[in-house]
């Protein structure tokens, strides 16, 4: 059930809209939503509802309609969403969460996003937000003046979000949006000078000089004509700062924004969200002591107020000393805040988890580097079976306490069955671990990625996002603030993110005798592996080196107790048995490879079969070129996209070699290598 303020009142259920009934009873309801959970006396509702001398009985027929209000909603299913129109003597009390209503969650929204500090961030925030408008706040109710002020009050807080997402397109250095947006508002406010600033602006940085100029004196006319007054500060400087650029030579070169703008050209900031606010020293790059031309005169302190408006639960200065919160009635609240337990979603530490100190080593340094003041990012990387899962889990419990404000798990399913998650999936489980109510949660993945960074910019929080397809995946799902770190794993390299989001590399490689034959003593004793240790390296070499295939091996001698590792070991010298006995009911290195394969363009899925072919696995470019029959280009392209998934190596220039494994999957021209269908790769991928 939703309640909407933002347009004509109305409540909604499911597709459904109530019917409300005549314009007074609507406006009762209007009135109980604009202070919810707080008595409102049948007094101030009667002095509301007319506008002149109400009549003799107008409490009865105020009384009237809160009880139709009541079956109304109850006939709704009110009680199921927690919504009670309670009597209190001569008071009246309608209780809800206040995250139903349109105009709190507008609030929540504004208050969330920072236009300066957070452009990125901000747009899709503040378009969410104007987007809960429907029309004019509380069409439907009566004219008189407390309903007038309550709608003026609401559009106020609208233009102010208007003027926001200007600054916020600004500061990225999309002017042009930033013109379009609050051109239509400067028409129907033509008053509103800290409106016609922000256009004003917008259009001198698209090249429009003359328009923005235009719009200047139209305004100080009309400020004139009607108000028998001169233009404010906002407006003068706004103009100043025009004609002091255009003297020295700026325009829509952008030589005249701020130094070190947030998320603009010259701020310095990636796509992934903007740490850096603009100068704070009032200066332009026009020269010393200059506004700036887009207005943003300064970012916001990164302090406690800063935090506080992250978690949405404190009211926000704008820039013309007005102050962004909830609506009137409001708890200050989002809903969304550091309340209840920190979220706690990594899987169980992997079992007998061994070795991989380099790794571990390589992680601790790039996700607790806290010199750089940004959200240290790693990739582990390796082929399918190698580990991976297990050994970000592995890191991430031992270093769960220093992230204090939680932790955070996905599988993203970028190899796995079926469809890759999609970020909005992802990011609607992490709103919701994080204390935001369901309701609140945006369908949008770019407005709810906006929201997550916004919830934890100020947090120490560990992101762990397993089994990445790309690069594009995992972009909305990183956080922002400085303290927050991200363990990504991949089959793939992950190149786009090391490219546009400083993320570092950590290869994971197969296991060597001594680690392989350590694993499975972990598995079946050590008693078992040091009676044939001959065995147990050569169970190293058929498996080649993968814990998820000696894994599997490990579980047909654990259910075998009276095999020796040497029968085991002849056995999977059968290459048509090798892929079957190294699977062990849903996990197997067959469906793993599985996974990888599918996920491959055709042509390098016969490039890969082609290398299959290879004698010993080791071949050049030239002899890659021969067994496709592909030409030469083409062939080194693929071999470049089959190394970055890790089913090809390169160990040396053009020398690239393909683990027996592989080629014992890719010769099956189905893919099947003597087994069933097994299923995912488990934490093994």
């Amino acid at each position: 059930m939703e309640f909407s303020l933002l347009g004509p009142i109305a409540v909604t259920t499911g597709s459904a809209e109530l019917s409300l009934g005549p314009a007074k009873r609507r406006s009762v309801l209007a009135l109980l939503l604009l202070q919810p959970n707080t008595t409102v006396p049948l007094e101030q509702l009667i002095d509301s509802l007319w506008e002149e001398e109400p009549p003799e009985h107008a409490r009865t027929v105020v009384q009237g309609h809160v009880s139709r209000l009541r079956a109304t909603l109850a006939e709704g299913g009110a009680e199921a969403y927690g919504i009670e129109l309670a009597t209190h003597g001569s008071a009246y009390l309608l209780r809800l969460p206040e995250e139903l209503i349109d105009a709190h969650r507008f609030g929540e929204l504004v208050a969330l996003a920072r236009p300066e500090a957070a452009p990125v961030d901000a747009v899709p925030l503040l378009r969410e937000a104007l987007g809960l408008w429907r029309g004019p706040a509380l069409t439907g109710t009566v004219t008189s003046p407390p309903f007038a002020a309550a709608a003026h009050a609401l559009e106020e807080r609208r233009l102010t979000a208007v003027e926001a997402l200007g600054r916020a397109h600004g500061a990225l250095g999309e002017h042009e949006q930033a013109a379009a947006i609050l051109y239509s508002a400067a028409v129907n406010h033509p008053l509103r000078e800290g409106l016609i600033a922000g256009l004003m602006r917008a259009l001198f940085h698209t090249g429009r000089q003359s328009d923005a100029l235009e719009w200047f004196h139209r305004t100080r006319r009309l400020l004139n004509e009607e108000l028998g007054v001169d233009p404010g500060e906002r407006l003068r400087g706004a103009y100043e700062d025009i004609l002091r650029a255009e003297a020295a030579g700026g325009g829509r070169t952008g030589a005249a924004r701020p130094a070190g703008g947030a998320g603009g050209p010259s701020g310095g900031t990636s796509s992934g969200g903007s740490r850096s606010g603009a100068s704070g020293d009032g200066s332009s790059a026009t020269g010393t002591g200059a506004r700036p031309v887009d207005g943003a005169t300064r970012a916001p302190v990164q302090g406690s107020a800063d935090r506080d408006e992250a978690r949405g639960d404190a009211d926000t200065p704008d820039t013309d000393g007005t102050r962004q919160g909830t609506p009137a009635g409001g708890r200050g609240g989002s809903g969304s805040g550091r309340t209840g337990a920190p979220p706690r979603l990594l899987p169980r530490p992997p079992a007998r988890f061994l070795g991989r100190e380099d790794q571990l080593a390589a992680l601790t340094t790039v996700l607790t580097d806290g010199t750089t003041g940004e959200s240290p990012l790693a990739v582990v990387a390796g082929p399918a079976g190698v580990g991976k899962t297990a050994c970000a889990v592995q890191w991430a419990h031992l270093y769960a306490g220093s992230f204090p404000d939680g932790q955070l798990f996905a599988d993203l399913r970028g190899f796995g069955e079926g469809d890759e998650a999609p970020p909005a999936e992802i990011l609607g489980d992490f709103l919701l671990a994080l204390g935001t109510p369901p309701e609140r949660v945006p369908s949008s993945a770019q407005a709810a990625s906006a929201l997550f960074r916004s919830l934890v910019a100020e947090r120490r929080l560990l992101v762990v996002l397993d089994n990445a397809r790309s690069s594009a995946q995992v972009r909305p799902l990183l956080p922002g603030g400085p303290h927050c770190a991200t363990v990504v794993t991949s089959r793939s390299r992950l190149d786009g993110l090391v490219a546009t989001d400083w993320a570092r590399p950590v290869g994971l490689q197969t296991l060597g005798h001594e680690e392989g034959a350590a694993l499975l003593g972990a598995m079946l004793g050590p008693d078992r592996v040091a009676e044939d240790p001959a065995a147990a390296r050569e169970l190293v070499d058929l498996c080649d080196g993968l814990p998820l295939a000696l894994r599997a091996a490990a579980a047909q001698l654990t259910a075998r107790p009276r095999w020796r590792l040497a029968r085991l070991a002849a056995a999977l010298r059968d290459e048509r048995r090798r892929l079957a006995l190294l699977s062990a009911e849903d996990t197997g290195i067959a469906a793993a490879l599985r996974m990888s394969v599918a996920r491959l363009s055709a042509d390098d899925a016969r490039l890969l079969s082609a290398l299959a072919t290879s004698a010993d696995g080791h071949l050049n470019a030239s002899l890659a070129a021969a067994l496709a029959g592909y030409d030469p280009e083409r062939t080194q392209d693929g071999l470049d996209r089959l190394t970055e998934m890790h089913l090809v190596d390169e160990e040396a220039t053009d020398v690239y070699t393909i683990s027996t494994l592989t080629q014992l999957f890719a010769r099956d021209e189905r893919g099947e290598g003597g087994e069933s269908d097994t299923g995912g790769t488990g934490d093994g991928s």
